[in-house]
């Protein structure tokens, strides 16, 4: 039995040396550190990786690129809005008189919208002009007596307070004949009829709602990311629901956020003279943002470090790769426009993916290749 144990053990103990010690025989693979190993790994060596231990300079294609002034744009989503609107209400009591205008219709500023019956104001006029006449006739009264020593300081003053009175009261009795006459208060639409002829309007009740339509507010409302862009007069453009596109300034921006969307209120003038943008339309606003100086350079030029930063390799100094992080701004059709290079950058177009940064380079300029290619 004993014997039996101690077979096993020196089995065990030869395979244990066998696979330790001889695997890579056993595998048929040469060890590490020989001068098959070396080959093996450099057989299997990244690209990238294998350049920047070569001595060699690896050829690629590069391209001059100059930094140009690239405009911003700040996107919101928003809607139109009247210029104006007012319900045109009654200063004075009374029954319409006058036929109704229809809603839709043009009206112009002063245009008379309702007419009120004048009722028995003209006698309350006249009554007011004559309380006026005899509280001027008691006041000279009261001066003369004043002269003579048989009226006092009092009673002059109560007569001024009467004449006073009485041109107060003359004041309203005209301004309320004034008020029969309610008018527009500015050029525009009526967004509602009239008052019906016979309707009795008390002071307070609405005759019309008047909207202004040229210009035309267009309001949206801007992130807190992106209002610190946006100027006042800055240059905007629209481009409606229906697919018509206007342009014009903008006119007001909020200093206060809106409490429940943390966002600022835009607001945008364009002309509408033929009133084609109607109110309460969703509306796409584009406005002009200090632009800054970016690159067109081809999406596949870009490329990723070792940490995942998106950026450009570039040739540097004694043709040595250099990788620069950049910044996307604009995708278009004929590129992607970035910020964060020099304003002049040497950009590889063609072989950015087999280098690494300080690898050697043979850079080749694209106005050069071009320039071989046609002869």
């Amino acid at each position: 039995m004993r014997i039996v144990s101690i077979a096993i053990a020196i089995l065990v103990t030869a395979a244990l040396y066998l696979f330790i010690f001889e695997r890579d025989r056993l595998n048929g693979t040469a060890p590490t550190g020989t001068p098959e190993a070396a080959q093996v790994e450099a057989d299997f060596t990244p690209p990238a990786e294998k350049a920047r231990t070569e001595a060699h300079a690896v050829a690629v294609v590069v391209r001059h690129s100059q930094a140009e002034p690239l405009d911003s744009t700040v996107v919101l989503r928003g809607e139109t809005e009247a210029a104006r609107e007012v319900t045109v209400t009654a200063e004075t009591a009374g029954r319409v008189v006058n036929e109704p205008l229809r809603k839709g219709a043009l009206v112009e500023a002063g245009q008379l919208l309702c007419q009120i019956d004048r009722g028995t104001r003209d006698a309350t006029l006249a009554q007011a002009q004559a309380a006026l006449a005899e509280a001027e006739v008691a006041l000279g009264n009261a001066r003369k007596l004043a002269s003579g020593g048989y009226a006092s300081e009092t009673q002059i003053l109560s007569a001024e307070a009467g004449v006073e009175s009485a041109r107060a009261a003359l004041a309203q009795a005209a301004r309320d004949i004034e008020n029969l006459e309610i008018k527009a208060p500015f050029a525009g639409l009526l967004e509602s009829d009239t008052a019906e002829l016979g309707t009795f309007l008390t002071t307070g009740a609405a005759c019309a709602t008047v909207i202004q339509l040229d210009p035309m507010k267009l309001v949206g409302y801007a992130p807190e990311t992106e209002v610190d862009e946006i100027q006042i007069g800055a240059r905007a453009g629209a481009r409606l629901i229906s697919g018509n596109t206007v342009t014009g300034h903008v006119t007001y921006l909020a200093r206060s956020a809106d409490a429940a969307t943390r966002t600022f209120r835009v607001e945008v003038e364009v002309p509408n003279p033929d009133f084609a943008i109607r109110d309460g339309q969703t509306v796409e606003l584009a406005i002009r943002a200090e632009g800054e100086m970016a690159h067109l350079v081809a999406q596949s030029s870009l490329t990723l470090n070792d940490d995942g930063l998106i950026g450009l390799r570039l040739a540097g100094p004694d043709n040595r790769v250099v990788f620069a992080p950049v910044r996307v701004l604009r995708d278009t059709r004929e590129g992607i426009w970035v910020a964060g290079l020099p304003e002049q950058a040497d950009i590889i177009t063609v072989g950015q993916e087999f280098v690494r940064e300080g690898v050697l380079i043979e850079p080749h300029f694209e106005d050069d290749t071009e320039t071989e290619t046609e002869q």
